[in-house]
């Protein structure tokens, strides 16, 4: 009854920590395609291309169901997967679903035209594809009308966060929200728009503001997921062990997700 988490990196932790929550008697496997990361700087052609043999990894592990806990692949990869690649008795799931529901106010599967909602201005921090794929905004205009978003491609984030150096992190999202705010002095709301940054949520909103509501993602990952499964039982795998896998060096990745999660994580070579 497994299933599958995929990041380009350790930020799908955030998500995987979430959704374990939620569902404590489901196994959960996670690959962390670190040779690979960061993923925000590749092609589109490249993120699909790694992202699906990530996902067939996870498959041979016992995952029917995938999620995609990566933000750049959800914006670049996840449309073409679902539409030219994936087989009819396997699912793979992207993070900007819960995050445009949460926004919006509206379920997913409410298809009434677009409306006015409460949250007019909304800065979108991503990573350079993710900004640069519009997924968010194409995905936002078919359920709201009147929301201005303001994107910030957040350069090197991911990099220190992957590199354990939380000061350049710091350093560099006061850098990314000040630049936003230069075009958009009073945002109402952020989306963090990679699953790497709740790990510097606090960073965000001090450099944001205490009156900016800021969405992470990996609670209304949790709790979607726990919904979705509770509709469709079937597409939880036959795999029954929780494991980490990584492309990367197990001892070195299994040090860094200690060290973000504050807990021992170790990694198995994929």
């Amino acid at each position: 009854m497994a299933v599958g988490v995929f990041d380009s990196g350790l930020g799908g932790l955030t998500v995987l920590d979430a959704v374990s929550r939620k569902l404590p008697d489901v196994p959960f496997v996670y690959f962390g395609d670190n040779a690979h990361a960061p993923y925000g700087v590749r092609t589109h052609d490249d993120i699909f291309n790694l992202t699906c043999a990530a996902t067939e990894r996870l498959w041979d592990e016992g995952c029917d169901l995938v999620i995609l806990a990566c933000n750049t692949a959800s914006a670049a990869a996840l449309k073409r997967i679902q539409e030219t690649w994936l087989p009819p008795n396997k699912r793979v799931l992207g993070v900007f679903v819960p995050l445009i529901e949460a926004l919006t106010e509206r379920q997913w599967g409410d298809n009434s035209p677009p409306r006015e909602v409460s949250v007019k201005h909304v800065a979108l921090f991503a990573t350079p594809a993710t900004v640069a794929s519009r997924a968010f905004q194409r995905e936002l205009a078919f359920r709201a009308i009147g929301v201005d978003v303001e994107a910030q491609p957040c350069g090197g984030v991911v990099d220190a966060i992957e590199q354990g150096d939380e000061i350049l992190a710091e350093a560099l999202v006061r850098s990314h929200v000040e630049s936003l705010k230069r075009r958009m002095p009073q945002p109402q709301a952020a989306i963090l728009g990679c699953t790497h940054y709740p790990l510097m949520q606090k960073a965000f909103q001090e450099s944001l503001g205490a009156d900016v509501k800021v969405f992470s993602q990996a609670n209304l990952v949790a709790e979607s997921l726990g919904d979705y499964l509770a509709r469709r039982p079937e597409f939880l795998g036959s795999g029954t062990r929780s494991k980490f896998l990584t492309t990367g060096d197990p001892a070195y990745v299994s040090s860094k997700a200690t060290q973000f999660l504050r807990r021992q994580i170790v990694f198995e070579a994929a």
